[in-house]
Parts: C-alpha cells; structure tokens; sequence
C-alpha cells in the first residue's frame, strides 16, 4: 500500500442496485398463484422441502430445457415470493445461486395437501438459515449427487430414479441406529434395486466413517432387509485407504453378508459436461477384482419397498425425484 495507495474512486461505495419488488405472501397472493403455478414449479417446491437447498444448476438441470429458461422461471418464483435465494461467499469466482423454500411456497405446498404451515414445521428463518450452515457444503453436495443420477435417467432413459430421501426423512425413519446421508430407489428393466448413500468430503476421519458400518449392520438385522451402502469419497487415494479399513470393520461384523457396500470415488469420473455417479467407477468391497462396474450392476434387484406411512414421524410424502414434463404455452420458459 505505501508503494502504491488505493485511489480514492476504489474507496467509493458500488452503486446499489434497485430491489426487484416481491409480491407480499397474502391470502389474494396464494389464490393468484394458484393460476401460476405449474406442475414443474410445484415440483421444485416440493424439492425445496425435502432437501432443503438447491442450485440453479441442480434445478436447471433436472427441470428445465436451458440454463437460461431455467434461470428465468426461477427469478420469477423469486419475485412471487415462491422461493428464496443465497449466493455463499467463494475465494474464487462466484458461487451459483442457492434456492430455499419461501413462505408463499410453503403455504402453496401446504395446502396442496391439506395442511396448515404450521403442520409442516416450516419456519423462514430456518430455511435462509442454511446458509450459515457449516453442513451447506455437504448438503449441496448429497443433493447434486442424486440431481446427476436424475439428469442421467432422463438422459439415457436406461433407468429411473423412484425415490430420493433426504438426510432428515432417513433421520427420522432410522435415526435410532443410523443416520444416512440418502435413500434411493433405482428402476431398471422392470426390477428395482435400493441404497443408503455415504457422501464422504474428506473433512471426517476415516476411523469416524468405518464406524458407521456397526449402525447400519445393526439396522439390517432389525428389518431383515439386506441394502447395500454406497460409499462416495472425493479422490481414489481416500477411497483406497477407507477400503483397507472398511474392509477389516466389514469382516468384523456378525453377519457381513447381510451389508453389502460398495465404493467410488468423484475424479475417477469422465471430466465431461455431464459426469454421473451412474457411470462405471463403482467397485464392491467384497472382491479380488480391480475392474469397475456402473452402479446398476452392483444394486442387487429387489421388491419395490412400500412408501413410508404419512404420520407424525413423516408428515409428507416423498416427492418424485423425476420432474414432470413441461407442457402448454410457454413451457420452454415456465
């Protein structure tokens, strides 16, 4: 700074921006948007709920034609008061705009079903509150899993995705033995085939993520029902040393064959436009085998499991992860 001082005309405020004018949430507000809203929107309102927090790029992807139609669709449910955004802080670059459930959102989806807000347990400050949240990263990072696994199905058509359980819905259905970070159910050639999802970032111990067998061989033996769990590391050098440790935690537990696990890791995946975690990078934990296979071919098949009961543990339905088609004037936009 000696050297060289700021000038003045850095030290100026930047020019605010007007604000976009948002409809206030009111009783006439949620009649007109009942002529608004679409199937595709309540789709993602539905999405917002279950998952709590998603990008324009996760939303645009699955859902829209364009980045750019998707972009616009979603700035309109802004100014509706439908959803709302946050963009984190990143050293490099900017960060895509994160959506959240807003108040008019949550009262358009309680009312689809019935419901008062209250009943859902939806707060705002809650849901903006993610923001701040030292788990933002991993959340994100869990949904943009699934959200590639989605855009892959509606891509190649060679399966379905039909169902996707968020962090919370696993909680509150398994939470006394294990806590997985995803449910989901995958559709091929008229079989289905389930798993519980480990995102791994790197940032926990690995003795802290080899632990994690016990609750889950715990909550096969108490249902009977053999899924496999799917562990997601971020480089095949952490996936190499937690196979070593997982193997040995593995073969320590009573029935070990009732838990099959399988590995992958994220940069082993084609550096395309489109990676998915369906591709072939996934590799059992029980083999001698170095050869890696797509992830239906490590899903045993099985009956499709019966939706959870709409009760005080689950007071919504899981919504279909599979967005509906845009259909009649202006789909490509709206």
């Amino acid at each position: 700074m000696l050297v060289a001082p700021t000038p003045q005309r850095h030290h100026r405020a930047p020019k605010s921006t007007r604000p976009a004018p948002r409809v206030a949430n009111s009783a006439g507000h949620q009649a007109v948007l009942a002529t608004r809203l679409t199937p595709r929107d309540r789709w993602i309102i539905n999405m917002l709920w279950e998952h709590r927090v998603l990008t324009s790029e996760l939303i645009t992807s699955a859902a829209f034609p364009s980045y750019r139609s998707g972009r616009q669709r979603l700035r309109e449910l802004y100014l509706w008061g439908v959803v709302d955004r946050f963009q984190p802080f990143t050293p490099i670059g900017s960060a895509p705009m994160h959506y959240v459930l807003a108040p008019a959102g949550a009262a358009a989806l309680a009312s689809q079903h019935g419901l008062e807000v209250k009943d859902l347990g939806y707060r705002h400050d809650r849901a903006v509150g993610i923001a701040h949240s030292l788990r933002l990263a991993h959340t994100v990072g869990v949904n943009e899993w699934f959200v590639g696994l989605v855009a892959d199905a509606q891509r190649s058509g060679a399966f379905t995705i039909d169902a996707w359980w968020s962090e919370v819905r696993c909680t509150r259905l398994f939470g006394d033995l294990t806590r997985p970070d995803g449910y989901g159910l995958l559709g091929h050639g008229g079989s289905h085939a389930e798993f519980f999802l480990e995102f791994d970032l790197g940032t926990e111990p690995l003795t802290k993520v080899v632990a994690k067998l016990v609750g889950y061989s715990a909550l096969a033996d108490s249902t009977g029902i053999s899924t496999p769990l799917l562990f997601w590391f971020p480089t095949a050098r952490r996936e190499a040393n937690a196979r070593r440790q997982l193997l040995v935690a593995w073969r320590g537990l009573d029935n070990p064959d009732a838990l099959p696990v399988v590995t992958a890791a994220a940069n082993l995946l084609t550096p395309d436009d489109q990676p998915s975690p369906a591709s072939a990078v996934w590799l059992p934990l029980n083999t001698h085998s170095s050869n890696r296979v797509r992830l239906r071919e490590v899903l045993p098949a099985c009956p499709r499991p019966a939706e959870p009961a709409n009760d005080s543990v689950v007071v919504l339905p899981p919504p279909d992860p599979m967005p509906p088609p845009a259909s009649g004037p202006g789909a490509g936009v709206r």
